[in-house]
């Protein structure tokens, strides 16, 4: 299938993937009453009381939006609001499906920080999470960190922490397969955006001690050529501020991972890596490295953001569950180790008579993971005490 035709000529014939379907029947006069006017103004008076009661007497409880003001989505870059309305609405589809939560796009027609976090603070009462999508570094640091510290209902960047969550969840089980320790292999990272920078942060809490991140301009380092988010990385992990190049350092690495552009990965730079070497390219449309050239020089394990090979690193998942826990408890945040738990969660659906080199993650549509992935979270919630319920 030609999938790029296809999708399109179904897009045309969906008109929009979600709909609203009403609960409540509304047929009757009796039906009216309860459901409108007069009967409803009890439960806004009830709200009015206690706002907390807008979890119990509305949808609230169960609503989240995904938002995106269109400066970074899929490899397409800044294509604006309405034209990253396709990839929000898939979303919300896949939280429906997977995870039961009601979820409905939200595109913001500006790129100004401040007026993208005082939009989601002012519409923050009408859910019960805010799930931010495709929305450009360095802003999306300070909109995510500003909403998380601001808002008291869980604020998640897909793409920084849910990409970080499902490449956690691979490693640790080509690991297991490649009978190497966590805190022994050296790992390298091509791309230092949104992305990369929140994986490696994310590694260096799942054990990763030895840990090299590049970007256009080189190994990041203590260097003005390198933004602020960069930089604080580089005093994490590189504090001898040493320079070179992506093939500099993937020599001698266990582990290769990209969340940057296509065909930067040689073959020959695979051939200098340590012995079972283990590749997750996961630029899209085109990876750092074909899966098949990986293969053919030698890597043990390959995993790329395509469902055409195996090993998809898909973040679908990460947030059905993970909102899907967090809202059942309703939990004031999403925390690092109900992020760890998720990963924990993902990596043990795969069981031990399972494993191999090509089936380290389970596939989306496996309702295991994301029920795995809800308990999981629900459980580090309550242990942290950032449950409401």
């Amino acid at each position: 299938m030609n999938y790029k035709t296809e999708s399109l000529k179904k897009h045309y014939e969906w008109k929009g993937k979600i709909e609203t379907v009403s609960r409540v029947p509304v047929g009757c006069k009796d039906d009216l009453c309860l459901a409108y006017t007069p009967g409803v103004a009890e439960a806004c008076m009830a709200i009015h009381e206690d706002v907390n009661r807008s979890f119990e007497l509305t949808r609230r409880w169960n609503t989240v939006p995904v938002i995106t003001d269109g400066t970074a989505v899929l490899g397409l870059g800044n294509i604006g609001p309405e034209a990253g309305m396709p990839v929000m609405e898939g979303k919300c589809a896949l939280f429906k499906t997977f995870g039961g939560v009601d979820a409905f796009p939200l595109c913001i027609k500006s790129m100004d920080t401040e007026e993208i976090i005082q939009t989601i603070k002012l519409l923050s009462g009408s859910f019960g999470g805010i799930n931010l999508e495709d929305i450009s570094a360095p802003r999306c640091f300070e909109i995510e960190q500003r909403l998380k510290k601001e808002l008291d209902i869980p604020v998640f960047h897909d793409d920084q922490h849910g990409t970080a969550i499902v490449v956690g969840a691979a490693l640790l089980n080509a690991l297991r397969l490649a009978k190497k320790e966590i805190s022994k292999i050296k790992v390298v990272l091509n791309g230092a955006g949104a992305a990369g920078i929140a994986i490696s942060k994310y590694l260096l809490k799942l054990g990763v001690k030895n840990l090299t991140v590049v970007d256009r301009l080189g190994i990041i380092r203590d260097d003005e050529v390198f933004n602020a988010p960069q930089r604080e990385l580089a005093k994490l992990i590189n504090p001898n501020n040493v320079a070179g190049l992506l093939k500099d350092a993937m020599a001698g690495a266990d582990v290769f991972i990209g969340v940057s552009v296509g065909n930067v990965v040689t073959k020959e730079m695979v051939k200098t890596m340590n012995e079972k070497p283990i590749l997750f390219p996961c630029a899209n449309p085109v990876p750092e490295i074909s899966y098949n050239d990986a293969k053919e020089a030698g890597a043990f394990i390959v995993g790329t953001g395509s469902s055409e090979f195996p090993n998809q690193i898909n973040n679908v998942l990460v947030f059905p569950g993970l909102f899907r826990g967090a809202l059942d408890v309703r939990a004031s945040t999403i925390n690092e180790e109900m992020m760890l738990a998720a990963s924990r969660g993902i990596a043990n659906c795969v069981k031990e008579n399972e494993l191999k080199v090509d089936y380290i993650l389970p596939y989306a549509w496996d309702k295991r993971v994301h029920e795995e992935v809800a308990k999981a979270v629900k459980e580090e919630a309550i242990k942290a005490h950032v449950n409401k319920i």
